[in-house]
C-alpha cells in the first residue's frame, strides 16, 4: 500500500517589535543568516515593515520587522512620515501569531512602558529579548535585572540575547518553534523575504546615506531605483536619491561629489555581494521640498498606511 502519512507543518506570523535603535534588523539579519533589513546605529533607520521568512523541516516562520515605535512619533506636529511608521509598527501586532519584544539590556525606558501596554491589549503571546547583553560590564546584575522585568509582563519567555553576536539566537528560535500554529505554509521554502530586488537595492543605498552623513539630513532622504536591469551580465542600477532642500543635496553630493562617490562605492560593493553580480551604479540627487510631510507625495513613493 502507498504510504499516505502526512507530515504536519507550522506556520506563523512573529512581529519584532521594540523601541528605536533597540536592535529588530539585526535580530532579524542574525536569524535568517542574510540582510534583508538595513541597519544604522541612527533611530528611523527601519521604515517599512519587512518580512523575512524563514523555513526549516516542518516549520516556517514568517518575521515582521517593523520601524522603531516611540510615543512621541504619535504627537500630531510630528510629520506624515512620522506618523506612517507608527501607525506601520502598530498596525502589525493585531495581525501576527506571536511578538518578539525587544528592549535594552539593563535599561528600561518610558517608551518600553507604553509599547507593553500596548502590546498586551493584542492577548498575543510576548517573548521579551533582552538584547545587547554584550555590552553589560557586571554580568552578575543581569538576573536579578530579569527578575525584575519578569514582574513588569505575564512574558511567555525571557530570554537575554545580544544579536550582534549571536548569542542566544538559537534559544529564541526554539522558543518560536515551539509557539507556531499549525498552518500549511504561505510561501516557498527557500524564499527569505517579501521584498523585491528594486527595494532592496535602495535599501542599501539609504543605509550607506544614513551611516555617511550627519544627523539630521538622512531623515529627509529617500531613495527610488529608476532602473534595475542586467545587460552583458552586468547588473546596471541608476538610483534617485530625494531631499527636502538645496542645502541637503549639497551635503549629500559633497565638495567636489566626494560624498556622492562614497556612497556610490559602498553601495555598489554591497550590492554585488547580495545580487553576486558585478554592479554599475550611477546616483544623482533631486530636490523635492516637503515630501515628509506631503501624504500625496508619500503614497506615490511607496508609503501606504
Amino acid at each position: 500500500m502507498p504510504n499516505t502519512t502526512t507530515i504536519t507543518t507550522h506556520c506563523g506570523y512573529i512581529a519584532i517589535i521594540g523601541r528605536p535603535n533597540a536592535g529588530k534588523s539585526t535580530l532579524l539579519n542574525k536569524i535568517l543568516g542574510e540582510k534583508v533589513s538595513i541597519t544604522a546605529r541612527k533611530p528611523q533607520t527601519t521604515r517599512h515593515k519587512i518580512l523575512g521568512i524563514k523555513t526549516v523541516d516542518n516549520k516556517q516562520m514568517i518575521y515582521v520587522d517593523t520601524p522603531g515605535v516611540s510615543h512621541k512619533n504619535n504627537q500630531e506636529e510630528k510629520c506624515a512620515l512620522n506618523h506612517y511608521m507608527f501607525k506601520a509598527a502598530l498596525s502589525t501586532i493585531n495581525d501576527v501569531d506571536l511578538i518578539i519584544f525587544v528592549v535594552d539590556a539593563m535599561k528600561w525606558y518610558d517608551d518600553d512602558t507604553w509599547l507593553l501596554k500596548k502590546l498586551r491589549s493584542t492577548n498575543r503571546p510576548i517573548i521579551l529579548a533582552i538584547n545587547k547583553t554584550d555590552e553589560i560590564k557586571e554580568k552578575g546584575t543581569l538576573l536579578p535585572y530579569l527578575a525584575t522585568l519578569q514582574e513588569k509582563g505575564n512574558f511567555v519567555d525571557l530570554i537575554p540575547i545580544s544579536a550582534k553576536q549571536g548569542t542566544n539566537i538559537k534559544k529564541l528560535e526554539e522558543v518560536i518553534a515551539r509557539l507556531l500554529p499549525e498552518n500549511p505554509f504561505l510561501f516557498p521554502e527557500d524564499q527569505i523575504t517579501d521584498r523585491n530586488d528594486r527595494f532592496l537595492a535602495a535599501e542599501i543605498i539609504r543605509e550607506k546615506l544614513i551611516r555617511l552623513l550627519g544627523q539630521e539630513v538622512p531623515y529627509a532622504i529617500d531613495v527610488h531605483i529608476e532602473e534595475f536591469v542586467v545587460k552583458d551580465q552586468i547588473l546596471h542600477i541608476r538610483g534617485l536619491i530625494i531631499v527636502e532642500r538645496p542645502g541637503q543635496k549639497a551635503i549629500v553630493i559633497g565638495e567636489k561629489g566626494q560624498k556622492l562617490k562614497e556612497v556610490g562605492t559602498k553601495a555598489r560593493l554591497d550590492m554585488e555581494r547580495f545580487f553576486e553580480k558585478k554592479v554599475f551604479l550611477q546616483l544623482w540627487v533631486k530636490v523635492k521640498e516637503g515630501w515628509t510631510d506631503d501624504k500625496k507625495m508619500l503614497s506615490s513613493f511607496g508609503y501606504e498606511e
